[in-house]
């Protein structure tokens, strides 16, 4: 009897035991694939990104002289439009800045940021939208690394020049668009940019903020991200004044 008791005893707990254990190979299993599936987008958007950004220096709508003024560059492939005419927009994409202390080094590994809340108007219509922005000064780089960043409140942000333009404005932000396979520039005013810590982590496989990335220089990128770096390295090695 106290044999067939302990064994009583024990059976259920040892069943028990292994399904706990399959559960969690199960689970881990998921979660393995749904990272994975994850940094695929996370790389998809950087591809995506380099071609926005090839597409627009190679039709002159961002002349080069204009890039090589800026400090970083942010490029948001197909973000998402929703309301009719005048509504809000939400997506993500690549930053990169240039190395050293005073921004004239060679472009630094992409860290992912994310938008939302931008009221485009009617002027790029189209439910999907390319932007690339161009930060020209330290102080707005500086801000949009730390934290959230609303335009025309914590940075000015005005339509960029295009290759024929004979100045600009002072704005902290040049903005260019694309939609339905025309180009214009854009205010982007009221939008909010910041980092997308998850898609860093994803990335890089560890915990890194947006300046470790972008301003550090032990950080390599791989993958799409290391072919938009050899891009924009091979278009525009050279700070201008």
């Amino acid at each position: 009897m106290p044999r067939t008791t302990l064994q009583n005893k024990t059976g259920p707990s040892a069943t028990q035991g292994l399904l706990c254990f399959f559960a969690f190979v199960i689970i881990l299993t998921l979660l393995t694939q749904a990272f994975a599936a994850d940094k695929a987008k996370d790389e998809e958007t950087f591809h995506n990104a380099n071609l926005v950004l090839q597409d627009m220096l190679n039709s002159k709508t961002i002349s080069q002289s204009v890039l090589a003024k800026a400090e970083c560059v942010l490029i948001l492939p197909g973000v998402k439009k929703f309301g009719f005419g005048v509504g809000g927009s939400g997506g993500r994409g690549p930053m990169l800045c240039r190395g050293g202390e005073k921004f004239d080094g060679k472009w630094s590994a992409p860290a992912m940021f994310s938008i939302g809340g931008a009221s485009v108007g009617f002027q790029v219509g189209g439910s999907s939208t390319d932007f690339v922005l161009l930060l020209m000064n330290p102080k707005v780089v500086h801000q949009i690394l730390t934290g959230k960043t609303k335009m025309g409140t914590d940075a000015t942000a005005a339509a960029g020049p295009g290759a024929t333009a004979a100045s600009a404005s002072d704005a902290d932000i040049y903005t260019y668009g694309k939609a339905k396979g025309a180009f214009a520039g854009v205010s982007l005013g009221g939008a909010t940019v910041e980092p997308d810590n998850d898609a860093n982590y994803r990335l890089y496989a560890k915990t890194l903020t947006a300046t470790d990335i972008v301003r550090g220089s032990d950080v390599k990128p791989s993958g799409e991200g290391a072919s938009l770096v050899a891009a924009l390295d091979s278009k525009l090695a050279k700070h201008g004044d």
